[in-house]
């Protein structure tokens, strides 16, 4: 009787364990999700809400581990991560493999981009419309962009052309590019070299969003920036799964993700606007110091970058795909 009623109890505490909260079943699947984002900044944050936020509604049948920092794979090396499984999802820039994704390389063109919110809602557009095959070996969860790419430097104040050259600019994909034409030589390298570089005057500048200047404290190693909107650049940042792992959710818990990133591409979209409020108001508190571009001045840097544009068009035209309608289209999207 006394072990009959053990093994009741034992049996009650079993189904109450797994009817509290959220638990895992026996087909729940536990996915890495690899960030190059140091945790304090307001992308990481996002990023890792929304591992937890899979994790609630799937009602843990899908869980997310979280790797910020680039602590499971670095910045140029995940999109591959995510192909070959080293990591399940991942996100980073696209810039930073330059000419693996043709199509949404387009959006990182010197356009002249007013914020974060128009950018990313560009960039999604720019996906759907194309629907790219340069991402068709991952399953895209979304993108996201960044408000005004503007230049930033340590100790010369930019009012012309002539100001820029010969300057050494931190710069990657496309930005590069407008460095170029704008007279500066772009040195390619990541976010995350960006300051000691700054610091130790290996570079005279950076080209960014101003957020930068806070969310990885290069405000405090630039002294001067230019509003150069005319020519404002963004930055296409994507975020996939690996296909493999994608396949084994289950239909319902995919439905609940796809529908969780709709939510997402809006939040990281209004993020990118107010930590360039954040990163502007930390610049200012630097001592940084604004310089504007005369009319006059802003249509020749205009003029000046047109070249990018149609180093563009000819590049993807080689890879079969009409960069002229990318670029017309988002035009277009922007308005």
């Amino acid at each position: 009787m006394k072990k009959n009623l053990f093994f009741g109890l034992l049996a009650a505490c079993v189904c109450v364990t797994f009817t509290l909260g959220f638990t895992q079943t026996a087909s729940a699947i536990e996915l890495s999700y690899a960030n190059f984002f140091p945790p304090t900044h307001i992308q990481s944050k996002l990023a890792e809400e929304w591992c937890n936020e899979v994790g609630k509604r799937t009602n843990g049948d899908v869980t997310v581990k979280y790797f910020f920092g680039g602590t499971l794979v670095k910045a140029p090396q995940t999109y591959d991560a995510v192909v070959t499984g080293l990591a399940d999802i991942g996100m980073t820039v696209l810039g930073y493999t330059k000419g693996r994704f043709p199509v949404m390389e387009a959006i990182d063109l010197p356009l002249g981009y007013s914020s974060g919110v128009q950018a990313t809602k560009v960039a999604n557009a720019v996906l759907n419309k194309f629907n790219p095959k340069e991402f068709n070996d991952t399953q895209v969860m979304f993108v996201h962009a960044h408000g005004p790419g503007l230049i930033h430097t340590r100790k010369t104040a930019i009012t012309s052309m002539a100001d820029l050259k010969g300057l050494k600019i931190r710069s990657t994909g496309n930005s590069a590019l407008v460095v170029k034409a704008l007279g500066g030589i772009p040195v390619p390298k990541s976010m995350r070299e960006a300051y000691q570089m700054l610091q130790k005057g290996v570079v005279d500048g950076s080209i960014h969003p101003i957020e930068t200047n806070k969310g990885w404290k290069v405000g405090e190693v630039v002294h001067n920036l230019v509003e150069s909107y005319s020519v404002a650049y963004t930055t296409c940042f994507g975020v996939w799964m690996n296909k493999d792992k994608w396949n084994k959710i289950s239909p319902k818990s995919q439905k609940i993700i796809l529908a969780l990133n709709k939510e997402f591409i809006v939040k990281h979209g209004e993020a990118w606007d107010t930590s360039d409020e954040v990163g502007l108001a930390f610049f200012k508190k630097q001592g940084g110091k604004i310089t504007s571009l005369s009319d006059a001045e802003s249509a020749r840097w205009v003029e000046a970058v047109q070249p990018v544009f149609t180093g563009y068009v000819d590049k993807v035209k080689a890879k079969g795909i009409d960069g002229q309608e990318v670029i017309d289209f988002i035009k277009k999207a922007m308005k």
